[in-house]
């Protein structure tokens, strides 16, 4: 196991949006936001739910998932990457 500090603002910033903009493409902003309220640190769900979900961001996002643990780690990291799912959700929009 390799031990990898966590991701500094900028760099959690950049993951964010680019993991962000990954699901929103994919479709899969809802799911994704139901799925990181579920997996927040102080949810009982978090150690399970990331088990469960590491093939899925594989998966999506390669091998390059140790990143994308490095933001769901953490509570910060979760919130700001459901904030901006959220505003990608909200730019879309419907026009009348």
């Amino acid at each position: 196991m390799t031990f990898r500090p966590e991701p500094g603002d900028d760099e959690r910033a950049e993951l964010v949006e680019q993991v962000a903009r990954e699901i929103h493409l994919r479709g899969l902003t809802a799911p994704a936001v139901h799925f990181l309220e579920a997996s927040r640190p102080d949810s009982g769900l978090s150690g399970s739910a990331m088990l469960f979900f590491d093939p899925v961001l594989r998966q999506v996002f390669g091998d390059g998932g140790d990143p994308i643990g490095a933001i769901l780690a953490d509570d910060e990291g979760i919130e700001q990457l459901i904030d901006r799912l959220i505003e990608l959700d909200e730019e879309e929009g419907w026009e009348a």
